[in-house]
């Protein structure tokens, strides 16, 4: 890994591979439905000799291409650990590279689960099965290990334990010397099992891990004993701009070749220390190696979107994405219609200047709210829901400020047999979910054109690119063009 560090570090450019025309790795791919940008980025990721970002814009299939690229590296025999900050992410890649074993075809059609070559991904998901979704357990650590000859010839050993104690019972108030004797010989046969249960269930472990070709699990995850001396060909981070680049060393150090997926243009991780965040925490390691080594074409970027009516992305592609993104086919005209087959736009805006809805602060805390911009944006939702044009459970509510999904979620309980379903969140939390309809409630509204942390462009991208068919914003636009927005 000694290079790849000098990568990271900007000491040395990233090298590829001469792509050859000739090589089949290159020329095939599992899934058919692949878009010209999402092929590219395999390609770019497999010619990759120690670093290479999958950069991946809203909408655009990212974890399509690492499950692609995953597989193409499994049946050139590689060995991979697949990681992610968070259970749920890891477990999306499982779920997915899982469907990949089972067909042999990342569409879910093929050849049994033998992927070019011959070889067949063995999938192992670390981590306490408490926290992983019901659908990956199967290919859980301690599920395959239950599976294991190890794991059966302790639990052998376990038996016999048993057998041993309820005997020991019977000796406790041994008066012979035979009895004596044999209660001496029955404790040292148990220390002898357990010293060989603790072994079996230790071997049982390792065979799992060490067999395994996809090893997936949390950045934490990586850090963890089950790990020990364990050593990979590639390392694959996904959702990478969204992870602390602390959290990405442990993962990275196991590895000779490093592939980054994630987006550093939307939200980064939370830092909650301003201090910190102002010294770099809050920059991740795709945000630095994308900005040292862009020029070195490290980075390819997805560029066709399968979420979004075509209005909506327009406004991300300008402003963030150098007008590089392209709306599929399904996507493009997405709209949705009232009960009356009216189509509703794409984009609205509802300008609250001049009518009385002032921000406020929280008494105690930084956080702030607008009761009277809330109670329009739930106007807006009622009348939504009320024209048929979309049930409850596909709107969203979105704001920057706690305080004021508080004061939203307290509208929704009010009449909530209209607003049941409907979800509100903070733009932070909504990050990598999506709805039909989306409300975003700006909140901002004083004279001084003070708009906070709306400033960050990545915050307004995220907002605006979680909806599909219609997105609505409700702000106070002499505020929120004030010269720091």
């Amino acid at each position: 890994y000694g290079r790849v560090v000098d990568v990271m570090f900007g000491k040395t450019p990233p090298r590829f591979a001469k792509r050859d025309a000739a090589d089949d790795g290159f020329a095939r791919f599992f899934n058919p439905r692949l878009d010209a940008s999402q092929k590219d980025a395999v390609a770019h990721a497999l010619r990759a000799v120690d670093l290479a970002l999958i950069h991946g814009p809203p909408g655009t299939g990212k974890t399509t291409v690492v499950v692609e690229y995953v597989a193409r590296e499994v049946a050139r025999g590689a060995r991979i650990l697949c990681c992610a900050a968070s259970n749920v992410a890891v477990d999306n890649l499982v779920e997915r590279l899982a469907r990949v074993g089972s067909s042999g075809n990342a569409s879910g059609n093929g050849n049994g689960g033998k992927l070019l070559g011959g070889i067949s991904p063995k999938i192992t998901r670390l981590g306490h099965p408490a926290r992983l979704l019901a659908s990956v357990l199967e290919n859980s650590l301690e599920a395959q290990v239950l599976r294991s000859d190890n794991s059966s010839l302790a639990r052998d050993c376990e038996r016999e334990s048993a057998a041993l104690r309820r005997r020991l019972l019977k000796l406790a108030d041994a008066k012979t010397r035979e009895d004596r004797a044999e209660r001496g010989d029955a404790r040292r046969e148990l220390r002898r099992l357990a010293k060989e249960t603790r072994a079996r269930q230790r071997l049982a472990v390792d065979e799992v891990v060490a067999s395994a070709n996809v090893v997936c699990c949390t950045l934490a995850g990586a850090l963890g004993g089950v790990l020990k001396d364990q050593t990979f060909d590639v390392v694959v981070i996904d959702e990478a701009a969204q992870a602390l680049e602390a959290s990405c060393w442990g993962a990275i150090m196991r590895g000779g070749k490093v592939v980054l997926a994630g987006d550093h243009l939307q939200l980064p991780p939370t830092v909650l220390s301003d201090v910190a965040a102002r010294e770099g925490l809050s920059e991740t390691l795709f945000q630095r190696a994308h900005a040292k080594w862009h020029r070195e074409n490290v980075a390819v970027m997805l560029t066709t979107q399968y979420r979004m009516h075509e209005d909506i992305m327009s406004w991300a592609s300008n402003a963030m994405y150098d007008g590089a993104l392209l709306a599929s086919e399904d996507a493009r005209g997405r709209t949705l219609r009232s009960a009356s087959g009216a189509p509703l736009g794409a984009l609205q805006l509802v300008d609250t200047a001049g009518c009385d809805c002032d921000e406020r602060q929280e008494e105690e805390g930084a956080s702030r709210d607008n009761p009277g911009e809330a109670a329009v944006a739930m106007r807006i939702v009622a009348d939504l829901i009320s024209s048929g044009a979309v049930a409850a459970d596909d709107v969203g509510i979105i704001t920057p400020y706690s305080a004021q999904v508080g004061t939203l979620r307290d509208l929704r309980a009010a009449n909530d047999a209209l607003f049941k379903g409907v979800e509100i969140s903070t733009v932070d939390g909504f990050q990598g979910r999506e709805k039909e309809a989306i409300v975003i409630s700006a909140v901002r509204s004083n004279d001084r054109g003070d708009v906070g942390f709306l400033s960050d462009a990545r915050r307004m991208n995220v907002a605006v690119t979680r909806a599909r068919a219609r997105c609505v914003l409700v702000c106070d636009t002499e505020t929120i063009a004030g010269k720091d927005a």
